[in-house]
């Protein structure tokens, strides 16, 4: 059981519903993309929780609606206690100076007129929590040293930095405002290998020293067992299993992460060798028409015919080893 004060975000039943909608004048919702359907989970402070998942599954749309970037269709973004989507635009003004997020295009994410100096100043001025030009530029180079950055490079534009480099301003700017959680969306997947590592090791150090809470998002699942203490595995807009990093590398329960697992590569050449590959059948089912009962029974090599018939909830099969599949081991003992 885990205590209220130790967690800093609970998401629960969290909907996020697209309309696709015909006509020209007086467009009317013809049918709706499902990108996420009844989502919960929440993570404890201090902790990183892995959001893992091919593309489309809708990992940056929960990181958008935990923003409130988007407006969920329903559910409810609980952040130290209180319900975000509930928020008046005030309240909801002062709760974004807590979280945070890192984007993953580090250029498209920086506007190129702005000097990184400005860039990671910006949220200073716009929540006016320094007095003075000398404080403001004190706060920046400051802001600038802790991700390692010169001084001496706060007037440069983001065209005159490498891509790395970028990503730590974007970094910086999410710093400024001291928060306590921070939705970090695939930030090194637009980098080279051996700059990943130097990012990941940055963001290590920093929740660290700062007690800093992350959601990771990313596809990559050897970055996620290196920087997750937890992993959740996402597929068409739902959670199909969440448990700590090592128990869900070491004994995966749903058939789509044994899928995933598989395609890691493995350093050692015997092992990689002699290993299961698991292939998966056919395309990813398109959000606008999701497969009744299970989404995944289209693609799943041990499907039966009640996975059609039957959507799945996320149930604890093991020790804080959560799953959502009516094959996995006692799931049938766990209730109706």
């Amino acid at each position: 059981m885990v205590a209220v004060d130790d967690i800093v975000l609970q998401v629960n039943n969290l909907k996020m519903y697209f309309p696709i909608t015909s006509g020209i004048f007086f467009q009317r919702p013809k049918t709706w993309l499902k990108a996420v359907d009844n989502v919960s989970f929440f993570i404890r402070r201090g902790e990183t929780l892995g959001l893992v998942g091919e593309s489309g599954c809708g990992k940056t749309t929960i990181g958008r609606c935990i923003l409130q970037l988007n407006k969920p269709t329903a559910g409810e973004v609980i952040f130290n206690g209180r319900d975000m989507v509930k928020m008046s635009p005030s309240e909801l003004r002062a709760a974004r100076r807590r979280v945070q997020v890192i984007f993953q295009d580090p250029y498209a994410s920086l506007n190129p007129r702005m000097t990184a100096g400005n860039i990671i100043g910006e949220p200073l001025i716009i929540h006016k929590v320094v007095k003075g030009r000398q404080a403001y530029k004190e706060r920046v180079m400051e802001l600038a040293e802790e991700v390692g950055l010169h001084p001496t490079m706060i007037d440069r534009f983001p065209h005159e930095f490498s891509s790395g480099q970028r990503q730590r301003i974007g970094i910086a700017r999410a710093l400024a405002l001291q928060p306590e959680f921070i939705v970090a969306d695939e930030p090194v997947s637009a980098l080279d290998v051996s700059i990943q590592a130097q990012i990941i090791n940055l963001l290590e150090e920093l929740q660290h020293r700062f007690n800093l809470t992350y959601l990771f998002i990313a596809h990559d699942l050897s970055v996620v067992r290196h920087v997750s203490d937890r992993v959740a595995v996402m597929y068409l807009g739902r959670i199909v299993e969440l448990a700590d990093r090592d128990e869900i590398y070491a004994n995966p329960l749903h058939p789509y992460t044994q899928a995933l697992l598989s395609a890691v590569p493995i350093p050692d050449p015997m092992v990689e060798a002699s290993r299961e590959r698991i292939i998966l059948a056919g395309e990813a089912p398109s959000p606008l028409n999701s497969p009744s009962g299970c989404a995944f029974h289209s693609r799943c090599p041990i499907a039966i015919e009640k996975c059609a018939q039957v959507v799945p909830e996320l149930r604890e099969a093991a020790k804080d080893h959560w799953v959502a599949c009516i094959k996995s081991p006692g799931y049938d003992m766990l209730g109706d």
